[in-house]
């Protein structure tokens, strides 16, 4: 196999297991109000905590899988995360208790840790140069993952009337396509860490100020994703207590904000890598994204679609630019255990805003008058802007390594 065959099956692989993992971080987003009722929870906010503990558990151990990453098999360790993942769905479907149905949501938080580490890593190595593009490319898998996880659940769960069908399928479907992947992905690197033999232990940075700065920078991401995860999770609320939208409109409708990115994710991914301008690119996007976000609550119902298609066309698209720069930022040596560092940070600071649109909700005196949302979503749209100021980090990062790159 040529290298570029080689490459490109091993970018399709990890497309398809990036669609898997972000598949389950939103297939709960449109049964919060079913999972309250099943359960007897006496508030919302408890019922949008699973979501939150899902991805704790998925984002806490994240500097351990990139660890794993840097040291362990690659392909092993993505075959096994998917397998966990899809696992804990079965058990959350079939979970008799809400005590239970946490413990399957950490088991499926924690399979997927597995995939960020070693999936950007390899994106990185693999495509050195044209970052924007491939990571666009795995974008796609997340933009797919992102569109059906709450279509295919709203519409299951309102067929059947039981919001624990879809989970159940969808878990299998997962157990099932890790052990695809396995004997699929011959082609992939199956010890990466060999070619980076006795540096893994290097610093991070070989500065403590770099360090610092990378570190400003994964903490603007994670308010950046608080935001961003708190325009669907507060949607999917909204949706239904002010428009009186059941399951199936609902899970579409938030489905839209992620098939936008099917497209903008390679083609913003491609812009960026000309010119040696990605972080103007980022900046457009990022602006654009979080101001439509404003008009959601602001807008006739038969709007909203629209509002939420624009916004996440833009705003989606920062993310495959962003781990591209990141990756331009970080020696290819650490950078399992960068990736894992920002996951833990800014992934587990971003996903408090499920639980938090919960309790914002509960608390509202009327959540049924759209009124009440409008400066939430303002709050949210402003944290989205954070982003700028990681941007501004990892570029002076990027290019001070150029710079002692020259002169070393």
């Amino acid at each position: 196999m040529t290298d570029a065959a080689h490459r490109n099956r091993s970018l399709a692989l990890l497309t398809v297991l990036h669609g898997f993992t972000h598949l389950y971080h939103v297939a709960l987003l449109p049964l919060f109000l079913r999972i309250k009722s099943h359960y007897d929870l006496p508030t919302t906010d408890e019922a949008t905590l699973l979501l939150t503990v899902l991805m704790l558990a998925y984002y806490a151990p994240s500097y351990i899988a990139g660890e794993l990453s840097d040291r362990f098999n690659r392909k092993l360790l993505l075959t096994i995360g998917l397998a966990l993942n899809g696992l804990g769905f079965v058990l959350l479907a079939l979970a008799p208790s809400y005590s239970t149905a946490m413990a399957a949501v950490v088991m499926a938080g924690l399979g997927g840790t597995l995939y960020h580490p070693s999936g950007m890593a390899m994106v990185g190595d693999l495509f050195h140069g044209k970052g924007g593009w491939a990571f666009g490319i795995v974008g796609i898998g997340g933009g797919v993952g992102f569109f059906l996880g709450p279509l295919y659940t709203g519409w299951r769960a309102e067929t059947t009337g039981n919001w624990q069908t879809p989970l159940l399928e969808l878990g299998l479907a997962g157990v099932v396509a890790a052990a695809v992947f396995y004997f699929l992905s011959d082609s992939m690197d199956k010890k990466p860490g060999e070619q980076n033999k006795g540096k893994s232990r290097q610093p991070l940075f070989p500065s403590p100020i770099m360090l610092g700065v990378f570190a400003l920078a994964i903490f603007a991401f994670g308010i950046r994703d608080m935001g961003g995860n708190g325009v669907s999770t507060l949607g999917s609320l909204f949706l239904q207590k002010v428009h009186g939208w059941n399951l199936a409109h609902t899970g579409f409708a938030l489905s839209l904000i992620f098939l936008a990115a099917i497209v903008s994710n390679p083609l913003f991914g491609y812009l960026s890598d000309r010119g040696g301008n990605r972080p103007a690119w980022i900046v457009l996007t990022l602006m654009l994204g979080a101001a439509v976000a404003v008009f959601v609550p602001r807008v006739a119902a038969s709007w909203t679609i629209p509002v939420f298609v624009v916004h996440g066309f833009f705003f989606m698209a920062c993310y495959p630019m962003i781990e591209a720069l990141m990756m331009e930022s970080i020696s290819p040596a650490v950078r399992g255990r960068a990736v894992g560092i920002y996951l833990t940070v800014s992934g587990g600071a971003g996903t408090l805003a499920h639980w938090l649109c919960g309790r914002w909700v509960d608390r509202m005196g009327d959540a049924t008058q759209a009124t009440a949302y409008h400066g939430y979503y303002v709050m949210l749209a402003g944290l989205m802007m954070a982003t700028l100021v990681g941007v501004g980090c990892l570029e002076w990062i990027r290019r001070q390594r150029t710079t002692e790159n020259l002169h070393g």
